[in-house]
């Protein structure tokens, strides 16, 4: 289905290969990778999306020096809109951050600042950047997705390749407004296949979906490779094919690596994602 991760604008990417940790402040580590990749083939264009939303990434892992080279340590969060050109390579983004080690910020805010410059000018888009100190958010509830889980479902699989044929025959005929969730989103990064876990939240108002046919879907990105923000879109993509809801947001929030974790949501109404971390994150 990714027949496009042979993309050329993929080939200049750290990601899957050796590289050097750089220490020292280096906004060019940064990497881009154009969203028109994965949505063109899905029929999607940045005149006409039939979304808004964000990327939402938590920093766990965010360390600079002081004035007087104290080392000082944080906990970010950036939205990038959804709008952007480009989304972020993550590999790219941990080499970055780690060039903050031993770099000298005057202040907080100077970090907050040179986040938002560079994230902004990466992604060719709107970025908001949150630095928190660790008393700020020392305590925070683990939370979890509102709505009914779909996943103790006693049905056999026996295919994990990825396939929109079962949702051919998920639409109903009675409307409802409900949000389903589903901690068995599992999907593989585009370049490496190492594994992405994550959990989805499909809040809609239409005609009822099909839980069965629902998870079975879900279940077949388990061997399917893309990254996270691609995966949620082309759920958002099929589920507005298949089933076509009147309203639809779809939130998947995926387990950290290398200190990031990645949290992508697309909605075709006003939606206010919960950005409190999963029991898995």
């Amino acid at each position: 289905m990714s027949s496009y991760q042979d993309n050329p604008a993929l080939a200049q990417l750290t990601l899957g290969k050796s590289t050097a940790y750089v220490d020292q402040y280096d906004a060019s580590l940064l990497q881009a990778v154009p969203r028109s990749m994965n949505r063109e083939p899905l029929g999607l264009y940045p005149d006409d999306l039939p979304f808004h939303g964000a990327d939402i990434w938590t920093l766990y892992e965010l360390s600079w020096l002081n004035a007087k080279g104290l080392p000082q340590v944080a906990v970010g969060e950036i939205s990038l809109n959804a709008h952007s050109q480009n989304l972020i390579e993550s590999k790219s983004f941990k080499l970055y951050l780690n060039s903050f080690n031993q770099t000298v910020f005057p202040d907080w805010q100077a970090v907050q600042e040179t986040l938002t410059r560079d994230l902004s000018a990466c992604a060719q888009g709107d970025v908001t950047v949150t630095v928190s100190r660790l008393s700020e958010i020392e305590g925070s509830p683990v939370g979890h997705f509102e709505g009914t889980c779909i996943d103790e479902q006693d049905i056999e699989i026996d295919s994990y390749v990825f396939s929109t044929d079962y949702l051919a025959n998920a639409k109903g005929d009675e409307i409802v407004e409900e949000t389903l969730v589903s901690h068995l989103l599992k999907s593989n990064c585009l370049i490496t296949h190492q594994p992405d876990w994550g959990s989805v939240q499909i809040q809609y108002r239409g005609p009822k979906i099909d839980r069965e046919a629902l998870l079975r879907y879900l279940v077949s990105f388990r061997h399917h490779n893309e990254f996270h923000e691609q995966c949620v879109e082309r759920i958002f993509n099929d589920l507005m094919r298949f089933c076509q809801p009147e309203k639809l947001a779809v939130y998947a929030r995926y387990t950290r690596r290398g200190g990031l974790d990645i949290n992508p949501w697309r909605s075709n109404f006003p939606f206010e994602p919960a950005t409190t971390r999963l029991v898995r994150q």
